[in-house]
């Protein structure tokens, strides 16, 4: 069944286009990824600690992330098709700046790395958004588990070339030749295929009135802002977990970045079972029961595997967090998908992304304030593990009444006893 549906999914040369597009991209922000990291994290002559860690997140992802909503009001209004042609070569150009500011010692290559990272945003929401005009809504699943997950072993691919190119000025360098690969894949796919379906003529003229209606809309969609919320916690939990795997990498653990390397191609793998799994998983089960057992997994495999903070284990704690991670994801992709209208489709995707940045800043942010220097921190794992049992537990309440009272409204009031 699965294997038809692919099949299916394949088979269309759009979707297939837009596939390409998704991973050209991805890759090159793995690259770029790991060269950043590098250079804040890793340098020899700089000291890390969870308080420099916490300040450089914020400083790459909070200001773009509190702009996410305004990007997503454009997105419904541009031609998606035109975003996804366009900021890579915006992308491929801040790179080429960040590569001069390095190589010249200089630290305002911060400032070029916003520009590109508030880019992204609308790359990023653009994807998902386009993805119902090119496969049908039975197939919508499937190519959710498809396109992210590729999307994501592409990321830690490029991420493995930066690990095994050893320095961050080839990574950037390879990075901006397939940022502009990218523009070229996008620039096959039709002008009009994307949408949005209606493009309003005249200039945006209200932004915020444009963001409170597609709050509104989520809001009066309850699977989609339950799905939205649950995720957001996951990312938090996640943030904190690892900001405490970079400390410990960089001050605990003897391996450094090398083991980091390691740990990222554990979680990749990871990532893929996550995928392999979750459309098998959602028949049998559903969406909403299936984020839930998920949490419980990602629960379980700290208590498990990290407590102890011996390398091997932790390891493979980060293991089960990437199987969990990416079945959540695609799951909340698909429902959000599913849920919200196509004109709302960009302003919601872009405050999930401006979601799932924001919280993990503010889950630095606490870090900063909870780990030591070696980020060995038995209360804040603690705290990770009761967290996730605790969303678990709320997300299946939390969904099951709102099914509970679907079935009351679709019933009608309770008749009379005999």
């Amino acid at each position: 069944m699965i294997d038809v549906g692919i099949r299916e999914v394949w088979r269309n040369h759009d979707f297939r286009r837009l596939y390409a597009t998704r991973l050209t991209s991805q890759f090159s922000d793995g690259l770029i990824q790991v060269a950043l990291g590098g250079e804040l994290f890793f340098s020899p002559e700089k000291q890390t600690s969870a308080a420099k860690a916490a300040t450089a997140f914020a400083v790459l992802l909070l200001p773009y992330s509190l702009l996410g909503p305004f990007a997503g009001v454009f997105i419904d209004r541009w031609r998606r098709r035109q975003i996804l042609v366009y900021t890579p070569l915006v992308r491929a150009l801040c790179v080429l700046v960040m590569i001069w500011l390095i190589s010249h010692d200089n630290d305002l290559f911060l400032l070029a790395a916003l520009v590109a990272l508030g880019v992204n945003r609308f790359f990023l929401a653009a994807l998902p958004a386009s993805l119902p005009h090119v496969v049908t809504e039975k197939n919508l699943l499937l190519a959710n588990t498809v396109s992210v997950t590729s999307g994501t072993i592409a990321a830690f691919l490029g991420a493995a070339a930066g690990f095994l190119t050893g320095g961050t000025l080839p990574s950037m360098a390879t990075a901006t030749c397939l940022y502009v690969a990218t523009s070229l894949v996008a620039r096959t796919l039709h002008p009009d295929l994307l949408g949005p379906d209606e493009v309003p003529r005249e200039t945006v003229r209200n932004v915020i009135k444009g963001m409170i209606a597609g709050v509104r809309h989520v809001a009066e969609r309850r699977p989609a802002a339950l799905a939205l919320g649950a995720i957001s916690l996951y990312r938090f939990v996640y943030g904190l977990w690892l900001i405490m795997t970079l400390l410990l990498y960089r001050n605990h653990f003897p391996s450094g970045f090398d083991g980091l390397a390691v740990i990222t191609a554990v979680s990749g793998a990871g990532y893929l079972l996550g995928a392999l799994i979750t459309p098998a998983a959602v028949r049998r089960v559903g969406k909403d029961l299936w984020i839930t057992i998920l949490f419980a997994v990602a629960s379980a495999g700290l208590l498990l595997l990290a407590t102890p903070f011996r390398q091997t284990l932790y390891v493979a704690g980060g293991f089960v967090l990437g199987v969990a991670a990416q079945g959540i994801k695609i799951c909340v992709d698909t429902i959000v998908q599913q849920q919200v209208a196509d004109e709302f489709r960009g302003r919601v995707f872009s405050a999930y992304d401006m979601l799932f940045n924001a919280v993990f800043v503010a889950a630095a942010a606490v870090a900063a304030l909870a780990l030591p220097p070696t980020g060995r921190s038995y209360p804040v794992l603690g705290f990770a593990i009761c967290a996730y049992a605790a969303m678990s537990a709320a997300y299946l309440y939390l969904t099951r009444a709102y099914e509970r009272r679907g079935s009351e409204s679709l019933t009608g009031p309770d008749q009379p006893k005999t």
